[in-house]
């Protein structure tokens, strides 16, 4: 059902890009062609793609980009494949860590960035973040533009209503462990009746299962999400953030986790990087009441998104020059400065624009620093082509228990039946 669903949204979209690319509109600029001086660039939506456009054309006027933000990273894969498979597609995409996978398989569909580069730059980046778009066969199909150190966002201003401490240090300290974690949501939540966290399955699930050194998928490339203990404590840890009652039930980006964000209705959001332009786009009011505390476990990573030029593309140059522009240590720092994307480029990550980095909005938060940190003694895991839709499965289960639909001694069970249908293992 959920899959009909999705495959009507890109239907839908794919038909609108086709469409655009048959009228030539381009909202503002035109594709021009198969001139070198224009590309046509498909993003997901919720990173700022356009301000990254704008930045790239105040330095190359004479370069045209059209963009289209095609709908959610998911969406935007669905739409890419589809693409793909009828023969029009885009000279640049943006596709999610968890969505590329998929791509890499079948890396004949993509320009080799090494033909273009990419074996020249390959060295800038973190090694376990560009071995994740190269291919059995060598071939490097994207380039990192972010990776997604983790934090916790958490109300300053509520805590200190519920008598608890509103120092980011000192809260670091309420919660070395997810486990002691959930215990401040317990003392959060006598204290002031209220929520402590906004939802189970993004704020516990997602978090801890990116904090182990296996999730879906062993070295090997085998499926061992059903015995991974990695994924069964995340999945225990959020049904007992459930049993709680410490979570607002809402769901991340829906409109209830809006509106409850802005009236304060919890406390705390799971924040990797990306996170912090939705809390602000979402509840701009709540300027400086916001302040990030350390992760439990001290460091993990959850996102990050790469830059392929499919095979095909009529503008590859056009393509590869804004990823080497845009992509490169110092056009990821400057990106940083503006964007708050995390470089995926190590070296810059003692410069002074990063360390110095501080955020007013969370009262003034060295982000540089607690984000950069959070990536220190990580050790990856592999993510595999499946991965996107068995993370969903699993949150799925969790937020049925939490919205009072699923037993929770049977949310494990059903999940992981609901994978085996999805995935056909």
């Amino acid at each position: 059902m959920k899959f009909r669903k999705v495959s009507a949204v890109v239907f839908a979209v794919t038909a609108a890009l086709s469409m655009a690319a048959c009228s030539g509109s381009s909202s503002g600029t035109s594709s021009g062609g198969s001139d070198g001086s224009s590309f046509e660039f498909w993003s997901f939506t919720g990173i700022d793609a356009k301000g990254s456009a704008a930045e790239y054309k105040a330095k190359r006027p004479d370069i045209q980009i059209k963009l289209t933000e095609v709908g959610n990273a998911q969406e935007t894969a669905q739409a890419l494949t589809t693409a793909l498979a009828g023969g029009k597609v885009p000279d640049l995409v943006l596709i999610q860590g968890d969505d590329l996978p998929k791509f890499v398989q079948q890396p004949q569909n993509f320009v080799d960035l090494r033909t273009m580069g990419a074996d020249k730059i390959k060295g800038d980046y973190l090694d376990w973040v560009i071995s994740q778009p190269t291919a059995k066969d060598g071939s490097i199909i994207g380039i990192p533009t972010d990776v997604g150190g983790m934090a916790i966002a958490y109300r300053a201003d509520l805590f200190k209503k519920a008598g608890l401490p509103t120092d980011r240090e000192e809260v670091s300290k309420l919660w070395p462990t997810w486990d002691a974690f959930i215990e401040t949501g317990k003392k959060y939540t006598a204290a002031t009746g209220k929520a402590f966290v906004d939802n189970a399955g993004g704020s516990v699930y997602s978090q801890v299962v990116n904090q182990g050194q296996e999730k879906y998928y062993d070295p090997a490339g085998n499926l061992v999400y059903e015995r991974s203990p990695q994924v069964k404590a995340a999945f225990d840890l959020a049904l007992k953030a459930v049993a709680a009652g410490i979570t607002a039930k809402q769901s991340t980006f829906t409109e209830g986790w809006s509106a409850a964000m802005k009236k304060g209705d919890f406390a705390v959001i799971a924040a990797p990087v990306w996170m912090l332009g939705s809390i602000r786009d979402n509840a701009p009011d709540t300027k400086g009441e916001w302040d990030i505390a350390t992760i439990p476990g001290g460091s993990g990573n959850w996102g990050g998104s790469f830059l392929a030029i499919p095979k095909g593309a009529k503008n590859p140059k056009a393509a590869w020059d804004y990823i080497a522009a845009t992509q490169s240590p110092q056009g990821q720092l400057d990106h940083f400065s503006k964007a708050r994307s995390l470089p995926a480029t190590p070296s810059v990550y003692k410069d002074p624009k990063l360390t110095s980095a501080k955020d007013e909005f969370f009262s003034g938060a060295p982000i540089g620093t607690i984000y950069t940190d959070s990536l220190l003694g990580l050790k990856p895991f592999l993510i595999g082509p499946d991965s996107t839709t068995i993370g969903t499965e699993f949150t799925n289960a969790i937020t049925n228990v939490e919205q009072g639909k699923g037993d929770p001694a049977k949310a494990w069970d059903a999940a992981v039946t609901n994978i085996k249908n999805a995935i056909g293992s």
